[in-house]
This record gives C-alpha cells, structure tokens and sequence, in this order.
C-alpha cells in the first residue's frame, strides 16, 4: 500500500456537552497537527525525547497540558519556580521548532445554543470543519489521493464508534467539497506515549483561551498561531475555523 507522506494527531480542549456549560470555558476546540512523516521521525520524536531525558531522566512521561498547568503527576517537580522557569523555556522552544501544520476548530456553545432550536453536536462540527480543510491541505500539498491516517486519543468504546461514524459520514462525501476523502481513523490508548498526541494535547486549550479572551496576554498562541494552515495569506476560516 503506498500511504501519504502525511499523518495527522488529534486532541481537543473542553468538553462537547451542551446542556450544562462551564461559563469560565464555553468553547470545544479540536485540533488537528499535520505532520510530514520523514520529519516526524527524524526531528521531532528525537527533540521530544532529549526533552524528556533533561527534565525526567527518562523518556515515558507523557506531557499532558492540564498536569504541566496543575503542577501534578509526573509534573510535581514544576512547584518549584526556578525547575519550572526552565522547563517551560524548553517546552515552549519544543513547539516553536517543531515542524508541523495546524488546523483547528473552535465552536462557541453558548452562542451554538442559542442560535440554533436544534444544535448539532459540537464535536460533530468542529470534526467536519477540519477535514475539510485537511482535505484542502492535501490538495495544496499534492497528496494524490494517498490514505492518510488521523490519530485520535481514545475515549472508549462508545465515543470511539460514535467518532468513527461521523468520521466516515465526511469521508464519504457528505462534506463541503462533496467528494470521497481517503482518511482513515486510528484509536490510540490513552497510556500511549505518541509525540504527536501529546504536541497536539499542547495547542488546543491556547487556541479555547485565545478565541475567549483575544486581547489577554497568551505566549502559547503567539507561538501557535504561526503553525496554522494559510490559504491566501488568510488564516481565519482556513487553518483556524471559529463557529457560530
């Protein structure tokens, strides 16, 4: 089988809930970080692990941004200012050079329920928005039709197929450019040490944060933002899809 040269990691920010919404964090974000394979293997596994090597020891830490955030689990060590001071500098030069392109999607729930009498589901959404525009990327980037695998973390069984149903709704032509699309869906466990979850697990609530509060101060987006997917000079609406 001739695969893409393409692979693309999943993780989202938020929950998609519409019936009780957290007033501190109304948005369900979905991020999608497309790698070039060569480059994955060659440069960003190995920067990944030499991270981890400084900072842990070892390499089977798995970085997850609310643990990083709430100092706990294998994070602990960040209660101290001066071991946190340098590993955040290291982390934040991680993301700045790892090559990779970012689409995203960003529904507003509150704003979702009250525009619509009968919403979809926000993940459903923010799921087809950005294989669209994957699609697109593919096009621009002369995928020639080759299967492309999307990883997604795991959330169990029954979230699993309901994804894996939505997923192959788009896929097979029920989306905006109304063609068949040659993704396929990979489940991985949640105990997974994958360099791509976890630099997607980085980016998603940066961009939740941002598109709340556009004019707070937030030095992961500025980093972010310069990852996302570009079509005539435009990001919005491109590599960064807001809705309503």
């Amino acid at each position: 089988m001739n695969f893409s040269d393409y692979i693309v990691y999943v993780d989202e920010s938020g929950d998609h809930g519409l019936v009780s919404i957290d007033p501190n964090y109304p948005v369900f974000v979905l991020a999608f970080c497309i790698f070039e394979k060569e480059v994955y293997r060659s440069r960003c596994v190995p920067s990944l692990q030499a991270l981890k090597f400084k900072h842990f020891g070892h390499d089977m830490a798995v970085l997850h941004e609310r643990d990083i955030r709430q100092a706990q689990g294998d994070f602990k060590f960040l209660v101290d200012a001066s071991r946190r001071s340098a590993f955040m500098s290291d982390l934040t030069t991680l993301v700045e050079r790892t090559a990779f392109t970012l689409i995203a999607s960003a529904i507003n729930k509150k704003k979702l329920r009250a525009q619509y009498a009968y919403p979809a589901n926000p993940y459903d959404l923010a799921l087809q928005f950005c294989l669209e525009r994957l699609h697109y990327f593919l096009k621009e980037n002369e995928n020639d039709g080759k299967p492309v695998h999307v990883v997604f973390e795991s959330r169990g069984r029954r979230e699993d197929d309901e994804l894996e149903l939505e997923f192959r709704r788009v896929c097979d032509g029920q989306n905006m450019a109304e063609e068949l699309l040659p993704f396929e869906p990979v489940f991985a466990s949640k105990r997974v040490n994958c360099c791509g979850l976890q630099i997607a697990d980085l980016v998603a609530r940066p961009i939740g944060r941002h598109i709340l509060r556009p004019d707070q101060a937030n030095r992961a987006y500025t980093i972010i933002e310069r990852k996302f997917r570009q079509s005539g000079g435009q990001v919005k609406g491109r590599g960064l899809k807001v809705f309503p």
